[in-house]
């Protein structure tokens, strides 16, 4: 997972799945998904689509957020390149031990991570 740099415009330095984005124009989810987890992980692996969902959410700044999340998941056992401009941190982490976190700290976690973690983590297992 990732630590989301300081100076993104919303959910800053708060820890966040391995990357995430949006499609460029006519760019489908399977050309999107490698090509960001390259730019801000520095790395490539096969990734394959577990599932989406829709979440709300306002954040401090007032921006408010109504997306429909497509959750891809892929094995990477190397060290990461993250691109600094994107990413504060990052670290390895099991799934049961983010659980408690998430729910001792929730405040440390991007709210579409915690709903991820929440309702989607059965579907996170390989």
């Amino acid at each position: 997972m990732q630590k989301r740099q300081k100076t993104k415009y919303h959910c800053r330095g708060l820890w966040s799945n391995t990357c995430c984005s949006h499609p460029r124009p006519r760019e489908t989810l399977q050309q999107a998904t490698p090509r960001k987890l390259k730019e801000e992980m520095g790395f490539a692996c096969e990734l394959k689509e577990v599932f989406s969902f829709v979440y709300k959410a306002k954040f401090d700044n007032g921006l408010i957020e109504n997306e429909y999340d497509h959750v891809f998941v892929g094995e990477f056992d190397n060290k990461p390149k993250p691109n600094p401009v994107e990413v504060d941190g990052w670290k390895w982490v099991l799934i049961n031990e983010l659980k408690k976190d998430i729910l001792k700290n929730p405040e440390k976690y991007t709210p579409w991570l915690r709903i991820i973690i929440k309702k989607y983590s059965a579907y996170l297992k390989f």
